[in-house]
């Protein structure tokens, strides 16, 4: 009997470790997770491996169905039950009303899985910066805030000379 009752508290108390193991380790990435949604990542990164297509890493009007941006374009891959694609629409259509020449172009990624398999885009919202050429230059999976939107593009625009004497020359340079 008292073999029983050891057998049986040796079970519990693995089992307790093992759900408490369990339990931090889902906490650990859930950390993770949330610190890395919405951040940039240089380049086409997330593309599916294997892919042939060479205009994996570029975009076109064409694949779009709008024309690009003369300086960048947003694209943002969102689909009709995706909660913080509301807010993330909002923030791109603000950040392209600030700057000249850079254009907010939504997908629908239930619509459009050719270009969801092209990119692997494996969530929404998945908002790429594209350079003026169709580049894909930065990529960001989850809701993105606005200065990391502004930075992102900050990387793919060069400034505009702001039309003063020696403005589009550096200082000591003049």
């Amino acid at each position: 009997m008292q073999s029983a009752a050891l057998v049986l508290s040796m079970s519990v108390t693995s089992g307790l470790i093992a759900l408490a193991a369990a339990l931090a380790a889902a906490a650990v990435l859930g950390v993770v997770m949330r610190h890395r949604s919405g951040r940039f990542r240089a380049g086409p990164s997330g593309i599916a491996a294997g892919v042939a297509d060479t205009r994996a890493s570029a975009l076109t009007e064409t694949d779009l169905g709008r024309r690009l941006g003369q300086r960048a374009t947003l694209v943002q891959f969102s689909t009709a039950f995706c909660a913080p694609c509301r807010p993330t629409r909002q923030i791109l259509a603000q950040v392209a009303g600030m700057v000249d020449g850079v254009t907010h172009i939504e997908i629908d990624a239930a619509s459009r899985l050719d270009l969801v398999r092209r990119l692997g885009i494996n969530s929404t919202p998945t908002v790429l910066v594209l350079g003026p050429d169709g580049a894909i230059v930065r990529r960001a999976v989850g809701q993105p805030r606005k200065a990391d939107v502004i930075a992102a593009l900050g990387s793919v625009i060069a400034p505009e000379p702001s039309g003063l004497p020696g403005a589009s020359a550096p200082a000591g340079e003049q």
